[in-house]
């Protein structure tokens, strides 16, 4: 068994483990800080029920719905992205193969990457293909283009799930799914943890929209408005969601300071919000003992 995995539990989850459901949210590099809260569900020896993710959210969710633990996750972030020409050449990697598929896939559009592509080359080796192969029930949001909705992906292949919940207008080309036009997730459900339903357990979310932060320039450039006016987006939707219900536990790691496509600045968002993983820690295990109390009072007369 490769390493970087660890098993799931054989014959199903202990009767005596909590159920925890993990929502992700959407929020480019800023979610690499998603990875402190799977490691503080490691160190409590949990693992999640269920997980549900948008766009950064539910690759990061994939790998951990794979059986991957945190570190092996950062590990592979950490590799991946370690310097600019590599993911220089992973990104030309992903070009089309042909000059048919070139046409096929809609011919040259500036800005526009091949999400399915650009996804399937940064995943890491092991990842099952399709949903029914992970080891955690795992949901990822996209957005509907032409329905105007958001829509829960949980069947079938993966990749082009993942894709698709991370296909960020302008830079990944829509991803054409059962009959579907999908782009990014985080447009409409950016923070999914209404999806798991009841009883969910205990729901912990991770939201990393963050927010934009004044620059050097008296206005922002066309890219920073424009990744920008995504977070506020983002964050009014998830403000909304909140003033109808919440999860048990809401972290929000310190990620303003950090740019949508900032990932090779990996290794320094993930030092920076490494006090989530004792944030949440502290905050499910709080959870976690007064469950365990409340079951061991005596019924009153």
């Amino acid at each position: 068994m490769d390493e970087a995995r660890r098993p799931p539990h054989e014959g199903g989850r202990p009767a005596s483990e909590p159920h925890v459901a993990l929502a992700l949210g959407g929020g480019g590099a800023r979610g690499l800080a998603h990875l402190h809260v799977l490691a503080a569900l490691e160190d409590l020896g949990l693992r999640p029920a269920r997980i549900a993710g948008a766009s950064i959210g539910a690759i990061v969710g994939a790998g951990a719905a794979s059986g991957f633990s945190a570190a092996a996750i950062e590990d592979h972030v950490l590799s991946v992205l370690s310097t600019r020409r590599h993911v220089a050449g992973t990104l030309w990697r992903t070009r089309p193969p042909t000059f048919a598929e070139f046409r096929a896939e809609g011919g040259f559009r500036l800005g526009q990457l091949n999400a399915e592509r650009v996804v399937a080359a940064f995943l890491p080796l092991g990842l099952p293909t399709r949903f029914e192969d992970l080891a955690i029930p795992l949901t990822v949001m996209a957005t509907d283009f032409y329905g105007g909705r958001e829509c829960a992906l949980d069947t079938g292949d993966l990749v082009s799930a993942l894709a698709a919940s991370a296909a960020l207008p302008a830079i990944f080309r829509p991803v054409c799914r059962d009959g579907l036009v999908l782009v990014d997730g985080g447009i409409t459900n950016p923070l999914p943890f209404d999806v798991f339903g009841a009883p969910a357990g205990i729901v912990v979310a991770c939201d990393v929209t963050g927010g934009p932060e004044r620059g050097v320039l008296p206005l922002p450039t066309p890219m920073e408005a424009m990744f920008g006016a995504s977070q506020l987006m983002m964050s009014a939707v998830i403000r909304a969601k909140l003033a109808c219900t919440a999860p048990d536990i809401l972290v929000q790691p310190p990620v303003s300071a950090y740019r949508v496509l900032d990932f090779l600045r990996a290794r320094t968002i993930l030092l920076e919000t490494r006090g989530v993983r004792e944030e949440v820690k502290r905050r499910l295990g709080a959870l976690l003992e007064a469950a365990t109390a409340s079951r061991s009072l005596p019924e009153s007369a």
